[in-house]
Order: structure tokens, then sequence, then C-alpha cells
């Protein structure tokens, strides 16, 4: 690693090496060459001569074939500093190890021929890696979700607390966002097509002259790309480049899936504060320099910074696409080659903490339960009036009675710096008629918490282990934490 120069922290800290693989240089120059041979072969294919002999031969696409991987990059870097310019000097290159078929590459397209339509199969590689991370966060939520679907929790609605829920239904609320996320990923990546093969402002125009004006022809030269590439469609009309609109769509998928990441992180460091659940630690961390007692949430703290980074790196092909002129211009170059690779590394990062923080997730039920019994009291009122009732109070004049103690206790409780004494107030009136003891049977923490147990079951039945089943393929991952 370089020490005198500037490195990126995502390909040094956070993103994993097959995220970065997918966006190295090997797969992007590898990748022009698949596209260059695809091309050669179908113009092969499709019966493209001159004098009746054919332009392109067998012999060529075979030496084409074999140096597919090997890029000799240094004579391709040389001769950049030359021309000043990346696809001719690749080309240069290519032709310098395969002299027989150096004549007749990239023959009739133009520099985004290989440069856009490696750009979508790049995404789309890159799109794949993320939906197989997504679905293992996915997978350990559900898991964390069941284990704690009855474990009553105070809920908070303005971080007050508020009608008790579970931790695993708390839990399901993450996971039904990363489920969004997965829907509007499969939209996307189902919905990616290649450019093809179009020519210098879309309209084929270089193609139709190689094929003496054989519209015919010259139509059947996308479809047969695509398929040669993977892919079902290429788009249908486009300028010299694919519509930018595509990273726009692409990079919003990423921010959604940042959204949701943060808002779950945020959560459980509002919990860790709380001391009712914890991200995972390890044994020789160190949470502070200075203050050797502290656990940070330091995991969750990344994947919100992380976060906030690929939310508003989605503004870069938003702005982008909106601002390319007609059939093509330059300025959307430079910025594509940070914010499309910067958005995916950085994505990669936040799902693998998520999935290093979900798995490891600590629940400390006591401190639950004491946090609850603190506040169960001013939930119970509603019970505690009934039950009055049925002894012959007066709802109205017990209803103003309740609010007038749970006024004192909340005064005892934040002036004082007193226990919640409710139950002992309440027991003292004797316009109520119960006893401390009566009152106490209606404290059981599940008799709060609704049908929050059978949510969970009945999402995670019939929404997402279907979702699991139909991609266990993709499970099983675990995630190492670089720092």
């Amino acid at each position: 690693m370089p020490t005198d120069r500037y490195t990126s922290p995502l390909s040094e800290r956070y993103a994993s090496p097959e995220m970065q693989y997918i966006f190295s240089q090997d797969m992007k120059f590898r990748t022009w060459r698949k596209l260059w041979i695809a091309l050669a072969e179908t113009e092969m294919e499709l019966g493209l001569s001159r004098d009746g002999q054919p332009t392109i031969t067998q012999e060529q696409i075979d030496e084409l074939k074999s140096h597919a991987e090997d890029i000799n990059y240094e004579v391709a870097r040389e001769r950049e500093k030359l021309v000043r310019h990346d696809v001719m000097s690749h080309v240069y290159a290519y032709g310098q190890q395969c002299p027989k078929a150096a004549g007749i590459i990239h023959l009739g397209a133009t520099s985004c021929y290989v440069g856009d339509n490696t750009d979508i199969i790049i995404m789309r590689e890159a799109l794949r890696l993320v939906r197989r991370k997504l679905l293992n966060v996915m997978k350990e939520l559900a898991d964390f979700a069941d284990r704690y679907k009855a474990q009553p929790t105070l809920a908070f609605t303005h971080f007050q607390p508020a009608q008790p829920t579970t931790v695993g239904k708390r839990a399901t609320l993450w996971l039904q966002e990363f489920q969004m996320d997965l829907e509007d990923l499969d939209y996307v990546l189902g919905s990616l097509k290649l450019l093809g093969s179009k020519g210098t402002t879309g309209t084929q125009a270089s193609f139709l002259e190689l094929f003496g004006g054989d519209h015919a022809t010259v139509e059947k030269i996308d479809p047969m790309i695509a398929r040669k590439m993977g892919f079902e469609a290429c788009y249908p009309v486009s300028g010299q480049t694919y519509s930018r609109k595509v990273d726009t769509r692409v990079a919003n998928i990423l921010a959604g899936i940042a959204a949701s990441a943060h808002k779950m992180s945020n959560d459980i460091r509002l919990l860790q504060h709380l001391k009712e659940v914890e991200e995972p630690f390890e044994k020789n961390q160190i949470g502070s320099s200075a203050m050797a007692y502290k656990r940070n949430p330091m995991r969750s703290e990344r994947i919100a910074s992380l976060a906030r980074y690929v939310m508003v790196d989605a503004l870069n092909p938003a702005i982008t696409s909106a601002v390319q002129w007609f059939e093509r211009t330059l300025d959307d170059s430079a910025n594509k080659r940070l914010s499309i690779p910067e958005g995916f590394l950085a994505t990669d990062g936040i799902l693998d903490l998520c999935l290093n923080v979900v798995d490891g997730l600590v629940v400390y039920p006591k401190v639950i339960e004491k946090h609850f019994m603190a506040e169960i009291p001013f939930m119970a009122t509603e019970n505690i009036m009934m039950d009055a009732v049925k002894k012959g109070g007066n709802r109205q004049e017990l209803h103003e009675r309740i609010r007038t103690l749970s006024m004192e206790a909340g005064r005892n409780v934040k002036v004082e710096g007193k226990e919640n004494n409710l139950l002992d107030l309440i027991a003292a009136d004797p316009a109520f008629g119960l006893t401390i003891e009566e009152m106490r049977k209606t404290l059981v923490p599940s008799n709060y918490v609704g049908r929050a147990p059978e949510q969970v079951e009945s999402y995670l039945n019939s929404v997402i282990r279907p979702i699991l089943k139909e991609n266990e393929d993709q499970l099983g991952m675990k995630a190492e934490i670089n720092v």
C-alpha cells in the first residue's frame, strides 16, 4: 500500500474484496475485450464481407479469444500517453497481441460501445452482490425477530415511553424496510439492458454502411450482442450513450438501502445508550483512548456515517442525467467514475457492517424489564380503573383521581429522583378500593404488547420466509470487518 499518496478509505477500510474486484481494472478491461469479441462474432455471423470475401474470419475470432484475459496494461498506458484516448489505446494494445485480428477490433463501434456496455455489466454484477448481502442481512434480522418476538419492551414515540411492544416486533420494522429495498432492487436489476452497438449518435449509421444499407441485418446486431453478453435486450433507442437515467435509478437503490441501514443503526445506538441492546464488542476492542470503560456503538455509528455519504451521492447521477445535452456530452465521465463505484463500495461496506452487527446483537432482558416496570404503572392505569369500577367506583371520578395521582408520581420521579410510586398512591386512596397485591397482578409485561408476537410470526411466515426460501442458495454469508 503506498504511503506517499491518497488512498481511498472505501478500499482500505470498508469495501469487500469481491466488490472491489467488480470495479477493478481487470474487470473493466476484460469486459471490453469480451464486448469486442461479441461484436466481431456478430458481424461475422451476419455475413459481413468485402468483395465477396468474409471481412472477419474464425481464425481472427480465435486469436481475440486467446488474449481475452491477459491485458497488456503497459502497452496501453504508453499508447495513451501518446494518443490521449483510453479506448483507442486498448484497441492498439489488443491489436499488438492479436496481429491477425488487429484490423477488425472495434469495427463500426464508438467508444461508448465498450465504455457504456461495460458500465451496465459492472452495475449488474455489483447489484447482484448487493442483493446477496441484503438477503443475508434480512435472514439475520428474521432470526433475531423470531428469537425475541415475545420479549416485551417499552416502545417509544418521540423517544418518550409509549405503549409496549416486543424486541422482535421492533426488529421487523427494520426488516420490512430492507424488504422494500429488495423489491426495488429486483425491479431495477430485472430491467437493466445493454446499450448495444448504436454508433456515434445512436443511429447505427456506421453499421448500415458496413452492411450495404441492409436495415434488416443491422437490426439483428443489438439482440445478438445482448445474448452473447447475458442480457435479454438492449435499450431500443439511445444517443451515443445509454440514458443516464439508468445510473440515477441504480444510485437510488443504494440510497434506499443506506437509509434503511441508517434508521436501524440509529435505533441500535439509542438502545445501547439505554443498555437494553448492544452491538458486538470484541474482547480486545478499545472503546475510548481516554475512558477505558467505554463500549461505544462504533459499528452502528460507521453505518450511519457511510449511509449519509451514499444518500447524498445519489444526487450525482440525478444531476448528471439532467444536464446531458442532446445525444451526448462528456461532463458525465469524471463524475460517473467516482459516484457509481464509490456508491457501491460504500453500500457494500454498510451491508457488511449490518450483517456483523445483527449477527452479534446482544439483548439484556433484565435491563429491559427494569425500564418496563418503571413505566408500566402509568400504562396500567386503564386496567386499574376498570378493576376499581367493578368494585363500585365511579369511572369519571376515578379518571380524575388517576390523573392527579399520576402527576404526583411523575413529579416524584422527575423532581425528587425517586421510584415510581403510583401504585402506592392508588392503594392509599380509598376511592379505588384496591390493594398493592391486587394491582400487581395486572402488571404482567406480556399483557401489554397487544398482538406483537403474533404480528412477528405472521410477517415472517407470509412474507420473509418465502423470500429466504426462494433465495436460500444466496444465504450463509459472514462479514469480516477490517476495523
